[in-house]
Formats: C-alpha cells, sequence, structure tokens
C-alpha cells in the first residue's frame, strides 16, 4: 500500500507509524491514543497498522460514531485497497442494516473472511464473534465509553491490540489524567495540498444585513463549481411552522426568530431548508438535508449525491462533524454557533478546505456581543491550532 499512495507520507505519519510497528511487534496489547489535527491524515496511518496485523493473519476492527462515518470509511478504505491491489477484504456492520445483509457480515466475521470490520456500536453487541480478532481502532474516542472500548475481545476473552484516534486533541494534564492507561502519539503536520481555513464570527445582533450577504456568498461558492454545508443545532419536530423559515432573520434574528414564551427560536433543518428555497440568491441552487432521524439508507443516499456533486448545499445536523471527506466543499455556515462546543466548532470546520480549495467556515450568532458564548467563538476564529483551542477549552471550562 505505501509504495502505491497517490502522495508521501509526512514525516508525523511516518514517526507514529514505526511508533505503532514497534508496539504491534510485541506480544503485550498495545494501548495507544493517536491524536491528531482534523485532516492530519490519521485514517491513513490507522489502515497501514491494520494491514500489519493483516499480514499476520489476524483481524482488525475500526469502531465509529455514527452510520454515517461507518459507511464513509468501509468506502474509503476499500477504495484504497483496492486502488493499490491489496487484497484485504473490508466489512461493514451496522444497527439499522437488514437481516440477511448482516447475517452475511456476521458469517464473514465469525469466519474469518472479513479481514478488516468497520462499524458502529452494533459490533459491540452480542452475538458478534470474531475468528481472530487482533487489533481495535477506535475513531473519535470521546463518542465511546470505556467500557464499549474494552467490549470488543479475542475469541477467548483475550485483549487485542487498541489504537484510539481523536481529532479533539486534549492537554496532556488532561490526556495523563483520563487516559493514563495509554500511550501518546501527536499528529500536528498537516498533509501537503491541505489548505488553511478562514473562519469569521457573523454577529447578527449588531450587524443584521449581514444575514442577506451570508446566501450570496454561498452562490458564489456555488458558481464557482464548490459545495456548502449549512449546519443547525436542531433537526425541527414533524409539528414544526415552516413559516419559522421565513422568521428566521427578522429584525436581524432577534425579534423574528423568538418563539411565544419569548426564547430564541434555535434554527432547525426543517425551518432552513423552508427559507433557503424563497431566497432569491439561492434560485436554481440544488438543496439537499441531512439528519440523524434519516433512515441510514436514505442518510447514505443524500451523502453519495453530495459527494458526486449532485447537491450544491447541504442542510445538515452534526451527524457529519466527523470524518465526512467531500473535498469539493469550501464553505460552512455554522447556525447558532454559539449553541456548539469549541472541539464540535473545530471539528466541523475541518470538512472543508479538504481538496486544493481553501476553506471558510461562517461561525453565525444572534447572542449579543457581550454574550458568554462569544469569547468561544472568537478563540475559534483566532486559531486553527485545535491543540491551542483544547488549551482555551480548559481554561473557559
Amino acid at each position: 500500500l505505501l509504495s502505491r499512495l497517490p502522495f508521501a507520507l509526512t514525516d508525523g505519519q511516518g514517526d507514529v507509524l514505526s511508533e505503532i510497528e514497534a508496539d504491534l511487534s510485541t506480544a503485550t496489547p498495545m494501548s495507544r491514543l493517536l491524536q491528531g489535527e482534523v485532516g492530519s491524515g490519521k485514517t491513513i496511518v490507522s489502515l497501514l497498522a491494520m494491514l500489519q496485523v493483516v499480514d499476520a493473519g489476524r483481524q482488525c476492527a475500526l469502531l465509529a460514531p455514527t452510520e454515517v462515518l461507518a459507511v464513509q470509511h468501509a468506502r474509503a478504505l476499500t477504495q484504497l485497497l483496492s486502488d493499490a491491489a491489496v487484497p484485504a477484504t473490508v466489512v461493514v456492520l451496522t444497527g439499522s442494516m437488514s437481516q440477511s445483509a448482516k447475517k452475511r457480515a456476521l458469517l464473514d466475521i465469525v469466519s474469518g473472511q472479513a479481514d478488516i470490520v468497520v462499524g458502529t456500536h452494533a459490533l459491540i453487541q452480542e452475538g458478534v464473534e470474531f475468528f481472530d480478532l487482533g487489533l481495535v481502532v477506535v475513531d473519535e474516542q470521546h463518542r465511546f465509553g470505556v467500557e464499549q472500548r474494552d467490549g470488543l475481545r479475542g475469541p477467548h476473552g483475550e485483549l487485542p491490540h487498541r489504537l484510539v484516534m481523536t481529532a479533539t486533541p486534549i492537554p496532556r494534564t488532561v490526556a495523563m489524567t483520563v487516559f493514563g492507561d495509554l500511550d501518546v502519539s501527536v499528529l500536528d503536520q498537516l498533509p501537503a495540498g491541505r489548505q488553511k481555513i478562514s473562519t469569521h464570527v457573523v454577529p447578527l445582533a449588531e450587524k443584521p444585513g449581514w444575514a442577506s450577504r451570508l446566501w450570496s456568498r454561498a452562490r458564489e461558492e456555488i458558481d464557482a463549481g464548490h459545495q456548502v454545508y449549512v449546519v443547525v443545532p436542531k433537526i425541527g419536530d414533524d409539528g414544526d411552522d415552516t413559516e419559522e423559515g421565513v422568521q428566521l432573520f427578522g429584525d436581524g434574528g432577534r425579534e423574528g426568530a423568538k418563539s411565544s414564551d419569548g426564547k430564541i427560536r434555535l434554527t432547525s433543518v426543517t425551518a432552513m431548508n423552508a427559507y433557503l428555497q424563497d431566497v432569491p440568491a439561492l434560485s436554481g441552487v440544488r438543496i439537499g438535508t441531512l439528519h440523524g432521524r434519516m433512515d441510514a439508507a436514505e442518510k447514505t443516499r443524500v451523502m453519495t449525491a453530495f459527494e458526486r456533486a449532485e447537491i450544491d448545499l447541504l442542510i445538515s445536523t452534526t451527524v457529519i462533524e466527523v470524518g465526512v471527506n467531500v473535498p469539493n466543499a469550501t464553505l460552512m455556515i455554522i447556525m447558532d454557533a454559539d449553541r456548539f462546543g469549541i472541539s464540535g466548532l473545530h471539528q466541523l470546520r475541518g470538512r472543508v478546505g479538504r481538496g486544493g480549495a481553501a476553506g471558510t467556515c461562517l461561525l453565525v450568532t444572534r447572542q449579543e456581543a457581550d454574550g458568554i458564548s462569544r469569547e468561544r467563538l472568537d478563540a475559534v476564529a483566532g486559531t486553527t491550532d485545535g491543540f491551542e483551542l483544547s488549551r482555551i477549552d480548559l481554561q473557559q471550562r
């Protein structure tokens, strides 16, 4: 695989891979935390580690926190292996698969036909038996509990090698406290070709006129052949009044977006979709929606359409926060950004600027200038260094 990759590994990737290779060569199970910037190339490092285990005749499991990410990981790994003519078999197991597909996957896993098994929490369920599990890779480890991470074991209850990964860097003091049982590897270089992401706070309380500029900015990216994410904090209930969409930006998004009890109404997928259908600047733009309540087949259909550039603008909840890779997406607009934490915002903006064009992230807030969350937004806008943000996050908490 290494000899056929279309790119060279960074020095950091090479160093981490050497650490992992040394761990895998010993009889003591590896317990290693790999923390690296969004887009620093953790996935390819984990695949090379998994292939070392497959070469030794054993199986690997890759645990992902969402179905969207599990399916995307499986597709990406299969493509990489196919392009390099590496004869390793990748099998997917998620909770929403049909019974027949699940049975086939379980049979491949227990018989040893599956070299790499990619799945969600479904991998930890009773009834999943591995032929000979040698390595467990946990993506976005903070989405899983310790017992869940340890739930995957060999056929006789033995602990396999473990590599847990996070793109939300953790201050060393926290890492030592929470992950005292893990060796820590750090990837702080971005591969060649990764573009910087510029981040700006859009304060609608002070600048109500900027609301319309958001959508002309989105149109500029789409006209340039790129794609746009619009991230919102809420799905929207079946009873949502679609008129809510029209009110989103009333009086700069303050008075018009309040509900009957006087609270600011959070932007939802439903409302945003209704609103954007009537925005003149987006006339003719192909708009899609994605959220956690959709069934797995529909989620996959929407993400595939977005990857193929059949959708120009995707309105989504945070289901796209981790791992989703669409190199053509260059602009992300995060509505009610003050409702997200520092690490979540950092993760989200890592979805843009993954191709040859630079990425832009707009943090839209209706909070007043002295609002407590504005400090958090300013911190995210001020640096793309995840390690520095983790320090600020710890300080603020």
